[in-house]
């Protein structure tokens, strides 16, 4: 008879883990084990590594019980601890977090083979991920596919002098004051006409109404802080 799938799943709320762990027993017979804290996960994971391994493992990104002896304090520096001992896992993260631009530098950075958030997976979309998780693929609910992919768009899009006139823009009531601040890629001034183009394409590019509705949608996107 084939082992059971192990899942191990660490977040530092209770009703969490419940809510998980009863959504993985409605879709599997899985093995599954629970952890509060990142410390703990980590070392559940190594000490198993070579015996009776982890095959996968959920966790939440932020832990509101770390303390001073805490060594990894969040989801982030387990998944990286986990990458950096190069140990075979597929990683999942189930979260509350939304914002772009922790979304992006997180699957940009860490590539966990799946995101989903805590307010809107349910038993099916757990399977789900842990099918494709299993299957060496990747699944991330609906919300944060559409926002890598707006990221990704802008990306592409952004250079180095859209990101200084998005980050001076806030800084001065009108646009001609602009002029004389934003350099080109080699070291010249840009001009008040072609900065105005540039915000004309920005406003475009990330479907903003106007150059206040832009630096929003930028805040929103990760671009600026």
């Amino acid at each position: 008879m084939a082992n059971k799938t192990r899942i191990l799943i660490a977040d530092d709320h209770q009703l969490v883990l419940q809510g998980i762990l009863c959504s993985l027993k409605d879709v599997g017979d899985f093995e599954l084990v629970t952890t509060n804290n990142c410390d703990n996960a980590f070392e559940l994971i190594k000490t198993h590594q070579n015996k009776n391994p982890f095959h996968i493992l959920f966790t939440d990104l932020s832990f509101d019980n770390c303390n001073e002896a805490t060594n990894l304090d969040g989801g982030e520096e387990l998944i990286k601890a986990i990458r950096n001992n190069e140990i075979d896992i597929r990683i999942g993260v189930i979260t509350g977090h939304t914002e772009t631009n922790r979304v992006y530098n997180v699957i940009s950075n860490l590539n966990p083979n799946a995101y989903l958030l805590k307010s809107k997976c349910d038993a099916t979309e757990i399977g789900f991920a842990v099918q494709k998780m299993l299957a060496n693929d990747f699944y991330y609910t609906h919300e944060i596919h559409q926002k890598i992919m707006r990221r990704n768009i802008v990306q592409i899009q952004m250079d180095d002098v859209a990101i200084q006139v998005l980050k001076e823009l806030p800084n001065h009531p009108k646009i001609g004051n602009l002029e004389g601040i934003i350099t080109k890629h080699d070291g010249s001034l840009l001009k008040l006409r072609s900065i105005e183009t540039k915000l004309a394409n920005l406003r475009t590019d990330l479907n903003a109404n106007n150059n206040t509705d832009l630096i929003l949608k930028a805040k929103e996107l990760g671009i600026i802080d």
